[in-house]
């Protein structure tokens, strides 16, 4: 029962903006109704698909490069004082930079568009899965540590066994943050870099497609984007719980 209240207040609100543009006559290029945007697709879904692909290889990508990173550098500030010292405030620091902000020189240095967009979505992803990481390391209870120590367990073999399968649950929220911030990132990268004429990506379409007045073209990018969010928060959100229930945790 709870599947359907969404469904139905989705397809009333559809309802409802098909009835508005159709009650007022705006031209199509203001404001495009739901079936204006369901013809721009089809009049070239291969071209929008093949750039909604494009989008999510750098999503992928930097969602993969983020969990190396966050979960490396989690289990060094976790190991080492000195490490933690080192690398937790240039972590905060990146994280508050805006990524928009830094994009053009990212884009400029790197040279590679591909490498640059990565980069760039990296940057946004990364935050969450190494605090979340990190707190997860530093939760078990002392009793648990303490246990550890007095049956002669190294700190590696506390990591492994103790630690590490204490942060998971940490981990996997952090990583379903992340997908929706990979994506975020690689948009507002491939922003720039279409503006700087880099074509790639649905991002691209939306700037074409504003500069052309293809509004409805530019809302269909607009939805495959938000489809594509959806799909991976769900996709995320489905693995976590599956390894958490099949490690017999709720």
């Amino acid at each position: 029962m709870t599947r359907w209240p969404p469904i139905l207040a989705g397809v009333a609100a559809l309802l409802l903006w098909q009835g508005a543009v159709w009650a007022s006559g705006v031209p199509a290029y203001l404001v495009p109704g739901p079936l204006a945007i369901v013809r721009a697709f089809l009049d070239a879904p291969a071209l929008l698909l093949g750039s909604l692909l494009s989008t999510l290889v750098v999503t992928f990508t930097a969602l993969a490069v983020s969990t190396g990173l966050g979960v490396g550098l989690a289990v060094a500030i976790t190991a080492s004082r000195w490490a933690r010292a080192a690398i937790q405030p240039w972590a905060v620091a990146l994280q508050v930079t805006p990524v928009v902000a830094i994009a053009p020189l990212i884009i400029a240095w790197v040279g590679d568009p591909f490498t640059a967009l990565v980069a760039c979505a990296t940057i946004v992803a990364f935050f969450p899965i190494f605090s979340n990481t990190a707190i997860g390391l530093a939760s078990p209870p002392g009793e648990l540590l303490d246990l550890f120590r007095l049956n002669g367990a190294g700190r590696w073999a506390t990591l492994r066994l103790l630690r590490l399968p204490a942060a998971l649950p940490y981990f996997l929220a952090g990583l379903r943050i992340s997908g929706g911030l990979a994506l975020v990132g690689a948009v507002v990268a491939e922003f720039v870099a279409g503006a700087g004429g880099f074509a790639s990506g649905l991002a691209y379409r939306i700037l074409e497609s504003g500069y052309r007045l293809q509004i409805p073209r530019m809302f269909a990018a607009l939805v495959l984007l938000s489809a594509a969010g959806i799909a991976i928060n769900a996709v995320l959100g489905a693995a976590g719980t599956w390894l958490l229930r099949r490690r017999g945790e709720a």
